[in-house]
């Protein structure tokens, strides 16, 4: 049987990494991070491509655009793709490249690793054996996160551990499947997982594509006593805030000074920009409508609802639907789109 040929797309972080006398930073390059992985040659023909060798923290949204254009480059020529990555940042770029490039038939598979390549103890030789596999799988189909022998939907992931190697959870939504040492065994609501079917103008052979994001989005967490002028603060330098509610989508009457929380807010979208209301607790997700502080905010234009999905998700998203269009209903359309799995169809 012929291999499958997967492109390896380098970007950094800790696999990368050694230390050299001021803390661990990216050293080596992917061709140098698969010759620690012969067995990797046994899977598949493996091409590599060095997008760039940082440490994940500086990963910018233009770098997101950058990854994606290095996989379209070499989309046809490919079966699947593998993006290393350091893991701070991964569970952003993957929710980015699920918005930017959409339906992809050919899985996009991201890793890295909670220790360095060179290090005695490190996970990155399996995370990325396991990577390979799974880009080779024929079932594997649009962008998703392999680590720690779990594979999560690229907008399901959050970074959920500093140091064990499970570092990753998959929030709000099954994992798609798992991975024993090099069997895939797929979640049973996966267990029958076909490729990407077309709709909404893209074939079944080909993503829909996209190059642009608007990275002026900026995250609020709500805390007690924060004064709701932050909202006039922002308004010079961004187009969207996401604001964290407390609880189920609670947001305060009155901050300790200034105007009430809901003229700031209404003042902000009125004048043409987006809130994003989501919440601060991990799981299960929004609903505004369930207590008097945030039944008001349940209807109003230009206020999106970010349900159950994750923060990360909701930053990538909110920059990829403002990149393709100012006007709020279109933007609100986007928004509201299911994308990889990235939101329970229950509002």
């Amino acid at each position: 049987m012929t291999k499958k040929r997967i492109l390896l797309v380098a970007t950094g972080g800790t696999i990368a990494s050694k230390e050299e006398g001021n803390g661990l930073s990216p050293a080596l390059s992917g061709e140098e991070l698969t010759r620690y992985v012969p067995e990797v040659a046994d899977l598949a023909t493996l091409d590599v491509k060095q997008a760039m060798n940082i440490d994940s923290t500086n990963m910018r949204p233009s770098d997101w655009l950058r990854v994606a254009r290095t996989i379209m480059e070499s989309y046809d020529d490919y079966d699947g793709f593998v993006v290393l990555h350091g893991t701070d940042t991964m569970a952003y770029t993957a929710a980015a490249l699920s918005y930017l490039i959409q339906h992809s038939p050919k899985p996009i598979v991201l890793t890295g690793s909670q220790r360095p390549m060179a290090s005695a103890f490190t996970d990155a030789k399996l995370n990325l054996y396991q990577s390979v596999l799974y880009a080779t799988d024929d079932d594997a189909h649009d962008v998703s996160i392999a680590f720690g022998g779990i594979v999560i939907a690229g907008t399901r992931a959050r970074k959920q551990r500093t140091m064990s190697f499970n570092a990753f959870t998959s929030v709000n939504f099954p994992p798609l499947a798992y991975i024993r040492t090099d069997r895939i065994v797929r979640s049973a609501p996966f267990a029958h997982a076909r490729k990407a079917e077309g709709s909404r103008g893209h074939t079944a052979d080909h993503p829909v594509v996209y190059d642009k994001l608007d990275p002026r989005v900026f995250a609020l967490k709500l805390t007690p006593g924060l004064d709701s002028r932050i909202f006039s603060a922002l308004a010079p330098s961004y187009d969207a805030v996401i604001l964290e509610t407390f609880g189920i989508g609670g947001i305060p009457e009155q901050g300790e000074t200034g105007p009430c929380f809901q003229d700031a807010i209404y003042s902000w979208v009125d004048s043409g920009r987006i809130a994003v209301m989501t919440t601060q607790v991990p799981e299960e997700g929004l609903d505004l409508g369930v207590y008097e502080v945030g039944h008001a905010y349940a209807n109003h234009p230009g206020i999106l609802r970010g349900a159950d999905m994750t923060p990360e998700a909701i930053v990538a998203k909110t920059m990829w639907a403002l990149g393709q269009t100012r006007d709020v209903a279109e933007v609100e359309h986007l928004f509201n789109c299911e994308i990889n799995h990235d939101r329970s169809p229950f509002e």
